[in-house]
């Protein structure tokens, strides 16, 4: 924690808070150690090495997974029946898939070994995946050690063509243009597909699709680049959604930097069943952690339909959550880039202070964290001039409270998807006020009783406010009620739900704990 707070927060109610949050995240971790679902048990599929598609383009994860969940016997796990089908065939897991594929063998019928000699059988196979993980971090390493990186906040920008090979001339552009992470948007609806597409893809809207094959393409361009410019430019995607641990899985796999990985985000947004995502980004962070990648929290979400004046402390305290949730997955604490947003309206007296107070705030709560700072979207009205002034004073704030991840706003924000010179004009703005401005944090106080610091104490009482009633409750009751973002969501509702399934007798996922113990 900061030795000193510059806003005169008192440490010991953060303290406090992060106490409470802990306690539902506690609450919910209890929930989830007793379940699975069809996404984890297809991310363990893939983690064995099993890949690929059948005749008619369904993943074979996706095949076997299926076919243990029609006969109901998915509750003892993938695994389990993966093992025991390599003692008894001598075959290796993508053999096995593509039998079932095939229907040429049927692993439920089976003669069954004892559990020790299955576990046993598997291991060979898990212990590759994390050698190919451990490569990849070791790779990453390499490069920061060797061309090094630009300067914090990363200048964050996306690329949304739907053609990955568009997306990488654009992504080299702004790289070259002094960008620091690029992220490729998602296809739009890609996140409540239960499946992932398979291969390179050349369309999509709004969006690429996230594919295996798509993460490889734009990794290599991106090492390109940045052994040509001299630094390592970090690649960012989405493993939110329907599919949130298999994607990371993917990019893991694949050397992938960063990665959306929201607690909260799917189900508020994206209506995915509570019980569902919660089960699913348990395993999705624990991958992130072992594999060295940062995870983006969507918290600057709630602020595009509620209000960021009233709703500031529901911000704070779904990071809080957030927070806690991924340091029961193993995740260190600068690999979360947690989310908050610059959203107040333009004509709000003195909202340049109180975006400032909610920045600063931010950073001294989570002192280590790789904070992600969303630029405005609710109030760019299509007036470029007066559109870049707003992301210049989002830039001032983002220098000056020191965040990890500066998401670049765009004049031509609700205009159209950018150009590269929109790309261009934001990454100027940025550069010039960051290089002019660099040191204003450590020049400047804030006064005690003026706006800044009073804002902060009324955000963070709030927000311990609402935590004290969300452990009262409970999260899903919290949920239901709408609490974040005003969005309500029963915990029965939603999609997915039917991929929920109890852990059976014989379930066993080592993977949790050997990439929670990490190296």
């Amino acid at each position: 924690m900061t030795e000193k707070s510059k806003l005169g927060l008192d440490f010991s109610q953060v303290a406090v808070a992060k106490q409470l949050a802990k306690q539902i995240a506690d609450q919910v971790q209890e929930f989830v150690d007793g379940y699975t679902t069809v996404t984890v048990e297809r991310t363990l599929c893939r983690l064995i090495g099993i890949d690929g598609v059948d005749e008619n383009g369904v993943p074979l994860p996706n095949r076997v997974v299926d076919a243990l969940l029609e006969a109901g016997v998915l509750s003892q796990g993938v695994l389990y029946f993966m093992g025991n089908a390599i003692l008894e065939t001598g075959a290796t897991p993508q053999e096995i898939a593509e039998r079932i594929s095939n229907n040429e063998l049927n692993v439920i019928s089976l003669p069954l070994h004892p559990l020790a000699d299955i576990q046993k059988a598997v291991q060979p196979y898990i212990e590759q995946c994390l050698t190919r993980i451990k490569g990849n971090v070791a790779k990453r390493n390499e490069y920061l050690s060797t061309i090094g990186e630009g300067p914090k906040p990363y200048l964050y920008i996306i690329v949304a063509t739907g053609n990955i090979y568009e997306d990488v001339v654009q992504a080299q552009a702004g790289a070259r243009q002094g960008a620091d992470v690029i992220a490729v948007i998602r296809t739009t609806g890609q996140s409540l597909l239960d499946y992932v597409p398979y291969g390179a893809t050349t369309e999509g809207f709004g969006g690429t699709f996230a594919t295996q094959e798509n993460f490889r393409i734009m990794r290599k361009a991106l090492d390109e680049v940045g052994e040509e410019q001299g630094r390592y430019i970090r690649l960012c995607n989405y493993c939110s959604g329907l599919c949130m641990p298999e994607i990371a899985a993917m990019g893991a796999l694949e050397r992938l930097d960063v990665m959306l990985n929201d607690a909260l985000y799917g189900i508020l947004f994206r209506d995915i069943n509570p019980q569902r995502t919660l089960i699913d980004q348990y395993f999705s962070r624990i991958i992130n952690g072992y594999a060295g990648v940062i995870i983006n929290t969507g918290e600057d979400n709630y602020l595009t339909t509620a209000d960021a004046v009233e709703a500031a402390h529901t911000v704070l305290a779904s990071d809080l959550i957030n927070e806690q949730l991924a340091l029961l997955a193993g995740l260190p604490e600068e690999q979360m880039g947690l989310g908050h947003a610059f959203e107040m309206d333009p004509d709000l007296e003195n909202g340049f202070l109180l975006e400032l107070a909610q920045a600063q705030m931010t950073r001294e709560i989570f002192p280590k964290a790789t904070l992600k700072y969303m630029p405005p979207t609710k109030f760019m009205t299509g007036n470029i001039f007066r559109g870049h002034i707003q992301d210049a004073l989002f830039n001032i704030i983002g220098i000056w409270t020191h965040q990890g991840l500066q998401l670049l706003g765009m004049p031509t924000e609700a205009i159209h998807t950018p150009f590269m010179s929109d790309r261009y004009l934001s990454i100027e703005n940025a550069r010039y006020i960051f290089n002019d401005m660099r040191s204003i944090g450590e020049e400047m106080e804030f006064r005690e009783g003026g706006i800044c610091r009073e804002r902060a104490k009324t955000v963070l009482n709030n927000a311990i406010e609402l935590l004290q009633e969300i452990v009262r409750e409970g999260l899903f009751t919290a949920l239901e009620k709408g609490i974040f973002g005003d969005v309500k969501r029963p915990k029965d509702g939603g999609k997915g739900l039917a991929g929920v399934v109890t852990k059976g007798d014989n379930y066993f996922n080592p993977f949790i704990k050997m990439m929670k113990e990490r190296w």
